[in-house]
């Protein structure tokens, strides 16, 4: 059997309408999972859908995860039919880049709402016994950000900096229950959030920015397979890791 496939392992995975939730989505319906996809734009998601697999067994949840108060009634309905989870990606992000002066706590608040906090909360629903399989694997996306400093990113890096602490806790919490958790440390993904980042900031920075990526800019699938591995049972020794995946920037 291949250790690689995610064959009859059913998926949750949140931001499942663009970028890198939406390439884990696609990726991980080839290697054989059924997925419980969440977004908040319902055409997008639909879209995500009309990409995967032929034959995937697949259910939507269109709702805003900031919002926590009837997640796990959503996510429970979508269990009962597709059946126990076996791994979580946790994909939806805010991206940030304003000066430190135009920093506020609301700014604060809304970035760790969806990065760190809807995050570790669907994590608290489904490390629940009667949610998941004997054996799981969560796998959080984090940013390269969250280990080296940036000029812009307050707010976004010390967001995915919490996202790496926490995931480690967890995974030491979690183990005896046969979850693994791990994070993903991405650079620069060719996504629709990076390239209205780079409208913002202008041709000279954008090549500075492209300059320090020896391999070049990332692909979504680059970081789905990363994500794949960390949800087969190819991984099935490596909890509390944070696996950086991004062309080299982090050499430097």
């Amino acid at each position: 059997m291949n250790p690689f496939s995610l064959k009859d392992k059913i998926i949750l995975i949140t931001g499942a309408s663009s970028g890198i939730g939406r390439s884990c989505s696609v990726e991980c319906s080839k290697s054989g999972a059924g997925l419980i996809l969440i977004a908040r734009n319902s055409e997008e998601l639909q879209k995500t859908v009309s990409m995967l697999a032929p034959d995937t067994k697949a259910e939507t949840i269109m709702a805003d995860i900031t919002n926590t108060a009837n997640l796990e009634e959503l996510i429970a309905e979508k269990i009962s039919v597709l059946g126990k989870v076996s791994g979580f990606i946790h994909c939806a992000g805010i991206e940030k880049t304003l000066p430190l002066k135009k920093h506020t706590s609301q700014l604060y608040t809304d970035v760790f709402a969806v990065n760190v906090i809807a995050g570790f909360e669907i994590a608290r629903i489904l490390s629940l016994k009667k949610y998941k399989n004997e054996i799981s694997s969560f796998v959080f996306v984090s940013s390269v950000a969250g280990m080296v400093g940036e000029i812009g990113k307050t707010a976004y890096s010390a967001s995915k900096g919490a996202v790496i602490a926490g995931a480690r806790s967890m995974a030491m919490e979690l183990a005896r229950g046969g979850t693994r958790v791990n994070s993903i440390s991405p650079a620069m993904v060719n996504t629709p959030i990076l390239e209205k980042m780079f409208e913002n900031i202008g041709e000279d920075a954008a090549e500075e920015i492209l300059k320090k990526h020896p391999l070049g800019i990332g692909q979504p699938e680059d970081v789905a397979n990363a994500c794949i591995f960390l949800l087969s049972d190819a991984s099935k020794w490596i909890t509390g890791s944070n696996l950086v995946v991004d062309g080299g920037y982090s050499v430097h």
